[in-house]
């Protein structure tokens, strides 16, 4: 593996703050939506358990949406701080260069596909944003 070329890592760095512009809108728009649609008529007018039940899961759909969001974006500003740090695209465990087909796939990954690998395995009941796509 070679070391990312200042291009690339430029490359990577738009990328990365234009997925986080899209993701602060997302989350604002669900926001805006959350407040505005039907999850407080029908949570309001239930006529049932099994209407309760889908209320409750509409709303819960939601807001994970905006948590998986807000993890993202966690993942993105690391991956903008590395860059600023001179440390991108380097494993944070092991320091081995990331692979350049899993950063394209990725490029918030901060392990290696090995260094992944193993903290899934011993990770197995930690946050799904802690599992990255394995390239």
């Amino acid at each position: 593996m070679h070391k990312l070329s200042e291009f690339q890592i430029n490359n990577f760095k738009r990328q990365l703050k234009c997925r986080f512009m899209e993701l602060r809108h997302e989350i604002r728009e669900e926001l805006l939506s959350y407040d505005n649609e039907q999850y407080k008529e029908l949570a309001g007018s239930v006529h049932d358990s099994g209407d309760e039940s889908v209320a409750d899961l509409l709303v819960d759909i939601n807001l994970a949406s905006i948590d998986r969001h807000v993890h993202e974006i966690n993942d993105i500003d690391a991956a903008l701080l590395r860059i600023a740090e001179g440390h991108y695209g380097n494993c944070m465990d092991c320091d081995s260069p990331i692979g350049f087909k899993r950063l394209l796939a990725y490029p918030a990954a901060k392990r290696c596909i090995v260094c992944q690998t193993l903290y899934e395995k011993t990770h197995a009941d930690t946050r799904r944003s802690d599992v990255e796509v394995n390239l």
